[in-house]
C-alpha cells in the first residue's frame, strides 16, 4: 500500500506542474499580446515616417513647380492627374507617389490619401488672394468637434491648410494596392466614414485610427519663396 505522505507529495507535485503549465500559457498569451501591440506600434511609426516623407516631397514639388501637385490618376497609377481640379472633390484622392518619388502605400498596405486646395494646385499661386481651405478637426469628449488646424471660415486674413496627406490606418476604410476598396473592420465609426469621403474637412484623434499630416501655408510659401517660385 502506498504511504499517505507519498500520495501527498505526488499530489503536490501534480498541482505544481498544473500551476506551471497554466503560468506558461498565460505568459504565452501576454507575449503574443505584447508582440501584436509592438507590431502595430511599429506600423504606426513607419506610416508616420511615410507621411512625413510625403509632406516634405509635396513642398519640394511646389518649390520646383510653383504649385502643389494634383492627386494621383488612380489608386493604381501614381502619376499626377493630368486635368486641373474643377472642384474640391476633384482635388481629393490619392497621393501622386510616382510624381513625388515617395512610397504610395502605408505600413498596412493601403494607398496613401491626399487632398489639396484647388487654387494651390495651379501655377502661379496668387499668394495675395489664394485661400487655403483644408481643415483638421478632433472629436471632443462631449461629442463635439474642435479645430486642430484651420477654422470654420477660411479666407485671406485667416488661412486654413493648403494640403493634407493621410493614412486610413488598420481598422478603418481604405484602398489596397490593387485598387480594391476595403470595407472597415469596425463599423459605425462616423469620423472614419467621413474621412473616406471628405474633400475639405478631416478628423484626427482618438475617434479614428487614421493618421494625418498636413502642410501649413507659411511653411509652403517659405519653401517656395526660397526657391523663387512664388510670385
Amino acid at each position: 500500500m502506498m504511504h499517505r505522505s507519498t500520495l501527498k507529495t505526488q499530489g503536490g507535485a501534480a498541482l505544481l506542474l498544473l500551476v506551471a503549465v497554466l503560468g506558461l500559457g498565460a505568459a504565452s498569451l501576454l507575449m503574443n499580446a505584447f508582440s501584436r501591440n509592438g507590431a502595430e506600434s511599429q506600423r504606426q511609426q513607419r506610416t508616420l515616417a511615410i507621411l512625413a516623407q510625403a509632406r516634405d516631397a509635396l513642398t519640394g514639388f511646389a518649390a520646383a513647380n510653383g504649385r502643389l501637385p494634383r492627386p494621383a490618376t488612380s489608386a493604381t497609377d501614381g502619376r499626377e492627374r493630368p486635368a486641373e481640379c474643377a472642384s474640391d472633390a476633384d482635388c481629393s484622392g490619392f497621393l501622386p507617389w510616382v510624381a513625388l518619388g515617395v512610397p504610395g502605400l502605408d505600413a498596412w498596405g493601403k494607398v496613401v490619401r491626399y487632398s489639396v486646395t484647388p487654387e494651390m494646385s495651379r501655377a502661379p499661386i496668387a499668394s495675395v488672394s489664394a485661400v487655403a481651405n483644408r481643415v483638421v478637426l478632433q472629436r471632443k469628449a462631449d461629442g463635439g468637434l474642435a479645430y486642430v488646424a484651420g477654422q470654420e471660415q477660411c479666407d485671406v486674413s485667416a488661412q486654413c491648410l493648403p494640403a493634407i496627406v493621410f493614412s486610413q490606418g488598420k481598422e478603418g476604410y481604405g484602398t489596397a494596392a490593387s485598387g480594391t476598396r476595403l470595407a472597415p473592420t469596425l463599423r459605425g465609426n462616423v469620423d472614419e466614414a467621413a474621412n473616406e469621403l471628405a474633400s475639405t474637412s478631416f478628423v484626427t484623434g482618438n475617434s479614428v485610427d487614421d493618421l494625418l499630416a498636413w502642410i501649413t501655408l507659411p511653411a509652403l510659401y517659405q519653401r517656395m519663396r526660397a526657391a523663387r517660385t512664388l510670385p
